[in-house]
């Protein structure tokens, strides 16, 4: 284990491993840097660059600060970039991808950006999150009710089948690893906030966002339909986007570490330009 500081002086933990040009991973709600899908494709994206996957604020080995704030975590992803040797790839995950968005939006120095299934409701037509969902589930943490507000963001945020919970509690390890994190849920929540209203996203949403970034989505079988609506709409937001939809890029289940290794292999030492969108 490593650590750098981030700027308001939080401990910020990660691994590294592998050679070859950075990629940092940012890993989605629940997700920490020893989270064994993670682990497994960090293993494997390491054949090709030096990986750095780190624990965002909250989570894992990494510290913590009050209160928080979108910029703070913009602010840890640019230490990464900066321990990774000032420039670097980003694969984002879920609301990872999102605050990869942002990040490259205010400016750091991303070579290459991968974003997996952010999830926005961009169609008015799709499932909506409660307009409260910030609000509800910071009052379940501040009254320690962690499992109600992982089942709550699950189920009610984002949509989960109500069985799911109750099914993850079965399985050896799964339910203390969330409720573990579960007072992060809130952050997830703030950078999703404004991006899950169901409508179109605003012209020149992300804009300034010139550099190459793969929007990666699961095949239609495999992901919800709001996931592929918002992956659609963020590669043909993007300037230089393009779009993956494929089996083994969605993120309901265990992440894929093979396919998704492939595909941000193929994109990110490709050398061709990207600028077009292919499903």
């Amino acid at each position: 284990m490593h650590t750098i500081t981030s700027r308001d002086g939080t401990t910020i933990a990660f691994d590294r491993e592998g050679d070859g040009d950075p990629l940092v991973l940012v890993g989605g709600a629940f997700s920490y840097r020893r989270y064994p899908g993670q682990v497994k494709l960090a293993g494997l994206l390491g054949n090709h660059f030096t990986v750095y996957s780190y624990d965002r604020r909250g989570r894992g080995d990494s510290g913590d600060a009050n209160p928080y704030a979108i910029e703070r975590e913009i602010d840890d992803l640019a230490a990464m970039i900066s321990a990774a040797g000032g420039h670097a790839h980003v694969w984002g995950l879920s609301s990872g991808a999102v605050l990869a968005l942002e990040a490259a939006a205010a400016g750091l120095p991303i070579r290459k950006l991968a974003v997996q299934e952010p999830p926005l409701v961009v169609d008015p037509a799709d499932r909506r999150p409660p307009s409260d969902l910030l609000q509800r589930l910071t009052a379940l943490i501040n009254a320690d009710q962690r499992a109600a507000a992982v089942r709550y963001f699950m189920v009610d945020g984002m949509g989960a089948p109500a069985f799911v919970p109750t099914l993850l509690r079965l399985m050896p390890g799964v339910w203390k690893a969330l409720t573990a994190v579960a007072h992060t849920l809130p952050y997830d929540a703030a950078l999703l906030r404004g991006y899950q209203e169901g409508r179109p996203l605003p012209t020149g949403q992300w804009a300034s966002v010139t550099i190459p970034v793969l929007v990666m989505c699961g095949a239609r079988k495999e992901t919800p339909a709001f996931l592929q609506h918002a992956a659609e709409a963020v590669a043909a937001a993007l300037p230089d986007g393009q779009l993956a939809q494929q089996p083994g890029l969605g993120h309901t289940k265990a992440l894929n570490a093979a396919a998704i290794a492939a595909t941000l292999t193929e994109f990110l030492t490709s050398t061709a330009q990207v600028g077009g969108h292919h499903v």
